[in-house]
């Protein structure tokens, strides 16, 4: 709503005229009332001016921070943070990274947030809940991956056609791991998304060295036993074993939807009274 000082001297004068009636003892009580009502009505709808477009817009933006995921809630307030300009027309409703892996049955992917040199590879991506008056038409779409130094470990652009909704967009290459024959360093890594060169998601994920790399590191530090230098493959097997028996999705869709199933779950768990 907005307050219209336009109308104001004209209210003044018909109120006036309403008092002086009202004073003089002409009117009944039934009609000072109707008077008093009719000129309360018009002073409201005069000084007042409500504009629908704000309230939908607000609305919208209410239910679309209703539907973000935890991790994209933790990551556009870090962007927030650092300065970036709030688009209500284009909000970061999911974020998160899709991990690859070679099995017996071929290439499964898997949602994670923590990253192993045994991947193959990771690959961003990101949803995002597009309004009508930013739909249809083409942004650049920019992921970044920050290592536990600072130093840049992934870039990759690439244009995406927003339509009205929710628009899931997964990265078209991904940063290779296992096959990099690199010794990537472990820790907090940062995954940045820029839309039009604007930053609307800074996503944090946890990076570990692969099993064989773990080893190595404890002969060197510890000089361990050739013995447990001979482990370290029958780990590594027993690891990739692991992830192969896991019944995984295969496509970006898959994922979303079997997480929101198991949250689903998981709330019908902790309330057996409620339904979800």
């Amino acid at each position: 709503m907005q307050f219209r000082r336009r109308n104001l001297p004209w209210l003044v004068a018909l109120g006036i005229m309403v008092g002086i009636v009202i004073l003089s003892g002409v009117a009944t009580a039934q009609v000072a009332l109707a008077l008093i009502g009719l000129y309360a009505t018009a002073f409201i709808l005069s000084t007042l001016q409500v504009q629908p477009t704000q309230l939908i817009d607000r609305s919208r933006a209410s239910l679309t921070a209703a539907r973000m995921s935890p991790e994209a809630r933790e990551a556009t307030d870090r962007a927030r943070r650092r300065g970036t300009p709030f688009n209500n027309g284009l909000a970061l409703s999911d974020v998160g990274l899709v991990v690859t892996q070679s099995s017996r049955e071929g290439i499964v992917m898997r949602r994670s947030r923590s990253v192993t040199g045994d991947d193959d590879g990771a690959r961003p991506y990101i949803t995002l809940r597009v309004q009508p008056s930013q739909a249809d038409r083409h942004v650049l779409i920019r992921f970044e991956m920050i290592d536990q130094k600072g130093e840049t470990r992934y870039v990759h652009e690439m244009r995406s056609y927003l339509r009205d909704g929710e628009n899931s967009i997964l990265a078209d290459h991904h940063l290779p791991l296992a096959s990099s024959g690199q010794a990537l360093p472990a820790g907090d890594w940062d995954l940045r998304v820029f839309v039009d060169g604007n930053l609307v998601g800074l996503h944090g994920f946890a990076f570990s060295p692969s099993v064989r790399d773990r080893f190595r590191y404890l002969e060197d530090d510890s000089q361990a036993p050739a013995a447990q230098a001979a482990a370290a493959p029958r780990a590594a097997r027993r690891l990739q074993a692991d992830d192969d028996s896991q019944d995984v999705p295969k496509s970006l869709e898959e994922l979303l939807r079997a997480q929101s199933k198991a949250a689903h779950g998981q709330n019908g768990r902790s309330q057996p009274g409620t339904r979800g």
